[in-house]
C-alpha cells in the first residue's frame, strides 16, 4: 500500500491548485521545506510570502490578503499555528469570517522525536471552539489533495491538519470530499468505530480483525470535526447501537468530544473514546509513541468489545 505524508499531498496540491487559480496564494512561517509550501515557493514566487518566526503576522497578514480578494493558505506547525496564532485566528479571521485557510502541518504525536512542546494534541479543541471557523483532518494523502481542492472553493476559515509521518493510501481517485461529511468505508452491524487523520487506517484494521472474530463492526471515516455529521452519527447509533471514536488528539475536546455531544442530545448508546488520554506526549519514534498512548487498532478492538458488552 502505497504511503504518503499529509503534508507532502498538501504540497502536492497547493502547485495544482496554482496552476489552476491565480488567486491562490501561500504564506509560511519559515517553515517551507517542512511544512511542503516550498513547491508552490519554486513554482510561483511572486504568489509566495515567507513570513519569517512570526505566526501572528502571518495569521493578520492572511486575513488582509484575503480581504484583497486572494485565497491564502498560511502554514506552520500545528503548534504554532494553533497555539501562538490563536488570538488573531480568533480576532482577525473568523470574527469577520475571513476567506483564510490555516493548513497547519507535523500535529499529533506522530511528530516523533521532537517531542511535547511540538506534538499538538489540543489543536482541534483550539480551533472546533472557535465561532466560524470549519476544522478537517484528512486520513491520507488522496483525501488531502480532495479537501485542498474543496476548501479553495469554500468561503470562509478553515483549519486543515496535516501530519508528518508517511500514512497508508486509504482511498482511490474515485472519492469524493464533501465539507460536513462523513462517510461510510466499512460495513457492520454490532458497533459502529469513527475515526478520523491517521486512526481512520487503524479502525479498518480493526473491522478485519474483528471480523475474523465473528464481530461486524462499521467504519466511518470523519474528516469534517465542524460541523459534525450528526446525520451519519445518530443513524449508526440507532442502526449499531454502539460508538467507538479515534483520534491522534486529546480525547479532550476532539473528535471524541463532538461525536458524545451529538450522541448526548439525539440518541445515547455506550460510547469509548480511543485517543491520547488527556496527557501531553513525549520523545520517541512514531510507532513507539502511537503503541504507547494507544492509538492503535488492537486498541480500538478493545474499545469496540467493552461498548458491545455495554449494550
Amino acid at each position: 500500500m502505497k504511503k504518503i505524508a499529509t503534508r507532502e499531498a498538501y504540497g502536492n496540491a497547493l502547485v495544482k491548485l496554482g496552476k489552476e487559480n491565480e488567486n491562490v496564494v501561500v504564506l509560511d512561517a519559515d517553515l517551507s521545506k517542512s511544512t511542503k509550501t516550498a513547491g508552490f515557493k519554486k513554482e510561483f514566487p511572486e504568489r509566495f510570502f515567507n513570513m519569517g518566526i512570526a505566526e501572528q503576522n502571518l495569521v493578520g497578514t492572511a486575513a488582509g490578503l484575503s480581504t484583497a480578494g486572494k485565497i491564502p493558505f498560511a502554514s506552520t506547525f500545528a503548534m504554532f499555528a494553533a497555539g501562538r496564532a490563536f488570538e488573531i485566528i480568533r480576532n482577525s479571521v473568523c470574527y469577520p469570517k475571513l476567506n483564510v485557510k490555516i493548513c497547519a502541518t507535523h500535529a499529533g504525536i506522530s511528530v516523533g522525536e521532537d517531542g511535547a512542546s511540538h506534538q499538538s494534541v489540543e489543536d482541534v479543541a483550539v480551533m472546533r471552539s472557535i465561532p466560524n471557523m470549519t476544522v478537517i483532518v484528512p486520513a491520507d494523502g488522496v483525501e488531502t489533495e480532495k479537501v485542498i481542492f474543496e476548501i479553495a472553493k469554500y468561503n470562509g476559515p478553515v483549519y486543515v491538519r496535516l501530519g508528518r509521518s508517511a500514512v497508508p493510501t486509504i482511498f482511490d481517485e474515485s472519492y469524493e470530499f464533501k465539507i460536513g461529511k462523513g462517510i461510510e468505508i466499512k460495513e457492520g452491524n454490532d458497533a459502529t468505530v469513527i475515526a478520523c487523520g491517521i486512526m481512520v487506517n487503524e479502525a479498518v484494521k480493526a473491522h478485519e480483525i474483528l471480523k475474523e472474530e465473528g464481530i461486524s463492526l462499521r467504519v466511518i471515516n470523519m474528516p469534517t470535526i465542524k460541523p459534525i455529521d450528526s446525520d451519519i452519527i445518530v443513524k449508526a447509533a440507532k442502526e449499531t447501537k454502539a460508538i467507538v471514536t479515534a483520534e491522534e488528539h486529546n480525547i479532550i475536546g476532539g473528535l471524541g468530544s463532538a461525536v458524545s455531544e451529538v450522541l448526548a442530545e439525539n440518541c445515547p448508546v455506550p460510547m469509548k473514546r480511543v485517543g491520547v488520554k488527556d496527557t501531553f506526549g513525549e520523545s520517541g519514534t512514531p510507532a513507539e509513541l502511537l503503541e504507547k498512548y494507544g492509538l492503535t487498532a488492537d486498541e480500538i478492538v478493545k474499545a469496540v468489545k467493552e461498548v458491545i458488552n455495554n449494550k
